[in-house]
């Protein structure tokens, strides 16, 4: 069934790349609105992804400095194939539920929000057993796969096995939540709560030579964010699904939501793969000391990573509701605007560590630094993945999820391919050229996509100011301080700061190019009586955000088309 914004007809589905006329296009009072809810939920979660990244770097120079190499090799090991593990059972949950109740909720379609959730959280509760039963009888031949020591790592491996899955649900359940439009949840029990008690659990058993303990403090904290987020979800639905008897989980549901999260699945277990595999193959290659190496050398993209995952976070709930009305002009304004903020947030970040490789390394401790041409190939690989925006989220919003599976595999077949050639022969750094080959294909390719196929892209004079100052400031300044001076902290130390004025003045001056403006949004909030809780309820079909534009509350339209019912059916860390 073709949805257009407005009606729906029998004619057939529109054109979803036509022009729209002046009266469809958005009005600067929407687009303010868009880029200052971005603006609010962006900052919550800056500070929770500012908290959750500091805290794993923390936790794993606690650990590399607590334990020799070839144990904290097996820690990363063990807990990488864990997390491969909950994201098969999680079934890609997370993004199907907050395309599916944000689309809901701008249709107008409330009373199908339980139902949906029945859908979306059974499987993943029963998955989440059967993948925890298999880690657990084969736990000595897993143990024995990253090299950890048999019994100890055996032991760890059926710990990890039980805790699965509340893991599982917990994510799933804190996913729920952004679908309601709550980033606070996520901010407060994901970035903030879980990682801290996490760190204070790891430096407390870091203590007792126990590989069963230290990944047991590593993965319980997960058992507390399940219970809240449940409680908080169980809040959220009280308040925003209407009283009375809801939607059965009819088959319809089911296929609607799994046609658009199957894909998906498959995708979210490819594109963590790309992330967490690499550490597995290089304990099994050449060594779990190697494999230490590795992940303290990959560390900084981690916080990188959570800045993208804070601006993503928040926008993925209203690109959702803007593409469900086919508004593609307030579409490119957020994806371009959330692209811009990425680039100023990240790229200082990869350009420093790029130059200041072994001095950030020494952190970890002794012999880490020879990770450090590793930090080099992965930042030069980042700076093209933030430069090319949320690619694969605005895909997955968009309702591509067959394409985001197409683009993730073959990111992933090009990783394993190149690792499988390489760890052998140079090492760690062939790992490195494996990840910064995928990075590419995994962000190049689905830009490519959005461009021609849907007219999306993230590109405007607010994110080339961006990428050239942010270039400037500090890439060009830091790197020739660093060599002029041969590295001399004073000198550098104060070129760095320099950098970092010149940044702040650049934002100013350029802040309405930049979409700073937006922040204003941060101090005031919504005033008491505005908004789309204000006074009169928001009725069945009207966007809130939208009051012109109404549409009827009819069924979604097939999970792999364009939201507009477009008919082309082509088959993707922050990641």
């Amino acid at each position: 069934m073709s949805l257009d914004p407005g009606t729906v007809t029998s004619a057939g589905p529109p054109d979803p790349i036509a022009p729209r006329g002046a009266g469809d296009r958005p009005g600067a009072a929407a687009q303010r609105s868009s880029l200052g809810a971005l603006a609010r939920g962006g900052a919550l979660n800056l500070v929770g992804a500012a908290v959750s990244a500091l805290t794993s770097v923390a936790l794993t120079v606690v650990v590399t400095r607590a334990l020799v190499k070839d144990d904290a090799g097996a820690f990363f090991a063990l807990t990488s194939l864990f997390l491969l593990g909950e994201t098969v059972a999680r079934l890609g949950t997370g993004t199907g539920l907050v395309w599916s109740l944000s689309r809901m909720r701008a249709l107008g379609q409330r009373d199908r929000i339980t139902a949906v959730l029945r859908v979306a959280l059974l499987p993943v509760v029963g998955l989440s057993v059967l993948v925890a039963s298999v880690l657990a009888v084969g736990a000595p031949d897993f143990a024995r796969l990253v090299g950890g020591a048999t019994t100890g790592a055996a032991a760890a491996v059926v710990v990890l096995a039980v805790l699965l899955p509340v893991t599982t649900l917990s994510d799933s359940l804190l996913a729920a939540t952004r679908g309601f439009a709550s980033m606070l949840p996520t901010v407060v029990v994901d970035r903030i709560g879980r990682p801290l008690l996490q760190l204070v659990l790891v430096a407390i058993a870091v203590r007792v030579d126990s590989a069963a303990l230290l990944v047991a403090a590593w993965a319980a904290p997960w058992a507390v964010s399940a219970a809240v987020g449940w409680w908080w979800l169980s809040v959220l639905r009280r308040r925003g699904v209407p009283s009375g008897p809801a939607a059965p989980a009819d088959r319809e549901t089911w296929r609607t939501f799994w046609s658009f999260t199957a894909p998906r699945a498959l995708a979210s277990v490819a594109q963590l793969a790309l992330q967490r595999l690499d550490i597995v193959l290089i304990s099994v290659l050449i060594g779990p000391a190697a494999a230490a190496v590795y992940t303290a050398a990959t560390r900084f993209l981690v916080v990188g990573q959570m800045a993208n995952q804070a601006i993503s976070t928040a926008v993925q709930p209203r690109l959702g509701e803007l593409l469900a009305v086919d508004d593609r002009p307030a579409t490119n304004a957020l994806f371009r605007t959330a692209t811009t903020w990425l680039v100023l947030l990240t790229w200082p970040l990869y350009l420093l560590c790029a130059t200041f490789g072994v001095q950030v390394l020494r952190l970890f401790g002794r012999g880490y630094d020879a990770g450090a041409p590793v930090i080099l190939v992965l930042a030069g690989a980042m700076l093209v993945a933030t430069g090319c925006g949320m690619v694969d989220m605005v895909l997955n919003m968009a309702g591509r999820t067959s394409w985001n599976l197409a683009n993730a595999f073959l990111a992933l077949a090009v990783n394993i391919a190149v690792d499988l050639v390489l760890i052998p022969r140079i090492g760690i750094m062939g790992a490195a050229i494996g990840w910064a080959a995928a990075i590419v294909v995994n962000n190049v390719l689905p830009l490519a996509q959005l461009t021609v196929h849907l007219q999306l892209h993230p590109f405007d004079r607010g994110t080339r100011i961006a990428m050239v100052l942010s270039a400037v400031c500090f890439g060009v300044l830091p790197l020739i301080a660093y060599l002029s001076s041969g590295g001399r902290p004073l000198v550098v130390a104060g070129v760095v700061a320099l950098g970092a004025v010149l940044w702040l003045v650049g934002c100013l001056h350029w802040r309405d190019a930049l979409s700073l403006a937006a922040l204003r949004s941060l101090g005031r909030g919504r005033r008491p009586g505005s908004g789309r809780h204000a006074g009169r309820p928001t009725t069945p079909g009207q966007l809130p955000d939208h009051p012109a534009r109404t549409t009827p509350a009819a069924p979604l339209p097939h999970a792999d088309r364009c939201p507009t019912g477009s008919a082309d059916h082509p088959t993707r860390r922050n990641r």
